[in-house]
């Protein structure tokens, strides 16, 4: 891939701050708009992360004696309400795909960067709606706001908290807008589709899903709210309404959701892999369309969390084949990862540490996934602390794991400074022992029958649940050192060249940061994805 210089008097870094806080409130750049997101859903983990260890604290002795019942109840929604609607599904996109998609594709900004700003403050929006509920109460349904309970039963703030979903659900429709206008449309001259970086084929089709998927769950929370404030008979059976049609609804995107959470994750393993072993991806078109594959067949498995509704038996054996069938192409994307690291130059850096880590676990939370969609361990171990296990092994063990990594890998080009070496492979170490530490017993206890949302349970499954509480330290001790150690580098960190990891991609090709506009010339690619037999070519040349 070629890229034009940019002349000196063009290279006015993004970073630059000498207009103030007005010139960020106001930008379209961006670079800028995936720092404010970075920022905004670093808050939202911090409050989230807050009320994991509260939870996990009162779940270190049987006895609930740190909280109430109602208490914990209001604890573990919001935990999960702020990390999937406000970390986990807007995580890796509007950070990593904002800052990135353009330049990979050799574009000077996304498509419309006005409504990219908008969809930045309609996100926050959504959050203040859950942060005022959060304050005045909190809501007690579980982030699934499972009805007719949510619907009639409770007195919290079922509906602030559900408008706050639905507002951010529209920042998430606007970003996959953005990138798939961007993508089809701004590609530089020879940037053909089988030469995108296999990131930007990961974001593809996660933005399909959120054009697809979003407005679904959008409906169903209008309909939940009307049905709380009118008594609609909607999913209120005492009204005349079906409570299991509110999980078809529900589930229909939120199965989908989750690939919005691990495809992007998967993109940046992809971009890990193939820079720390000097290899491009094995079977590079398969990784692909794998991609599209989860996006298409993610929306036909939703059936398969409803197991033990009235579904029909018939109707549970269809989705419980679909979703083995879903595993395949996630099992293409692990199995061409492994291929490319047989025999590749690999360097033990920070972020293949991550990437390396993202593989162990994210097999362990497919496995036990595959596992789930066969009916009969799937009844036996609804709602106890498998489930749990299981899709943290996804959610945090995959796509947490994998966003730390991308952050390590383009924290240099993002901000022009190094982070310190030791420090990172520390941090990297703790996460992924703290992160083992807390979940794998929690497979154990919910095989042996502990429910999940319980505050008080059994003396016989302390132990498992103290050394649940242990990890949960260690995996928070192993969050904050990074967080300590970006901010130090800002300022003290050594400087960063444009391309400290000796990658491919356009984003590589430009300073460290980045200029305000890219490139001040359109880059002409000439090269595959991932071409690094081509460079050690011309470097032996």
């Amino acid at each position: 891939m070629s890229t034009t210089a940019t002349p000196t008097a063009k290279r006015v870094n993004y970073l630059n701050v000498s207009h103030g806080v007005k010139s960020w409130l106001l930008t379209k750049d961006h670079k800028r708009i995936a720092i404010l997101y970075l920022i905004s859903i670093s808050f939202f983990f911090l409050l989230g992360g807050l009320m994991a260890v509260a939870i996990r604290v009162e779940l270190a002795t049987p006895a609930g004696d740190l909280v109430e019942p109602d208490t914990y109840n209001r604890l573990f929604t919001m935990h999960g309400v702020l990390m999937v609607f406000l970390f986990l599904i807007p995580g890796v996109p509007a950070v990593m795909g904002n800052f990135l998609i353009p330049i990979m594709i050799g574009a000077k900004d996304l498509a419309f960067p006005k409504l990219n700003l908008a969809s930045w403050y309609v996100f926050n929006v959504g959050g203040l709606f859950m942060i005022w509920a959060m304050l005045n109460g909190g809501v007690d349904t579980g982030w699934t706001f499972y009805t007719p309970y949510s619907t009639t039963f409770t007195d919290t703030h079922v509906i602030a908290t559900a408008l706050g979903a639905f507002i951010a659900g529209f920042a998430s429709i606007m970003t996959g807008l953005n990138f798939i206008v961007t993508i089809h449309r701004m590609r530089a001259p020879g940037m053909t589709w089988f030469r995108l970086p296999l990131f930007v084929w990961s974001h593809y089709a996660t933005a399909i899903i959120q054009i697809l998927g979003t407005p679904v769950v959008a409906i169903t929370i209008v309909l939940v709210a009307n049905e709380r404030l009118f008594h609609i008979g909607i999913f209120d059976p005492a009204l005349g309404g079906d409570p299991v049609l509110f999980q078809h609804l529900f589930w229909f995107y939120s199965h989908p959701a989750v690939y919005i959470m691990i495809l992007p994750p998967m993109g940046i393993i992809s971009e890990i892999i193939a820079a720390f072993t000097r290899k491009r991806i094995f079977g590079y078109k398969f990784v692909a369309f794998s991609s599209l594959a989860i996006a298409v067949l993610g929306f036909l498995v939703w059936g398969h969390h409803m197991f033990v509704s009235s579904q029909s038996v018939y109707a549970g054996i269809v989705f419980s084949v679909l979703t083995m069938l879903v595993a395949v192409p996630s099992a293409v994307k692990t199995f061409n990862w492994t291929a490319t690291l047989y025999q590749g130059s690999i360097e033990w850096s920070t972020p293949m540490i991550y990437a390396l880590g993202f593989l162990g676990l994210f097999v362990v939370g497919g496995l036990t996934g595959t596992m789930l969609a066969t009916l009969g361990i799937d009844i036996h171990v609804h709602d106890t602390y498998f489930i749990v296990a299981h899709f943290h092994y996804i959610m945090v063990g995959g796509a947490i794991m994998a966003y730390m990594g991308g952050l390590h890998y383009w924290w240099p080009k993002m901000t022009g400074r190094m982070y310190p070496k030791f420090w990172s492979l520390i941090s990297a170490g703790l996460v992924f022992f703290g992160f083992n530490l807390t979940f794998f017993p929690q497979f154990i206890l919910g095989y042996m029958g502990m429910p999940r949302r319980y505050h008080a349970y059994p003396e016989e499954f302390q132990a498992l649940n103290v050394l649940s509480s242990a990890g949960a330290t260690i995996l928070g001790l192993g969050y904050l050192i990074p967080i300590i150690y970006f901010v130090w580098s800002m300022r003290y960190g050594q400087r960063a060249p444009a391309n400290p990891w000796g990658a491919t991609g356009l984003e590589w090709q430009i300073p460290s940061p980045p200029p305000t506009f890219n490139f001040d010339e359109t880059p002409v690619v000439t090269r595959e994805a991932y071409d690094y037999a081509g460079i050690e070519e011309k470097r032996v040349a």
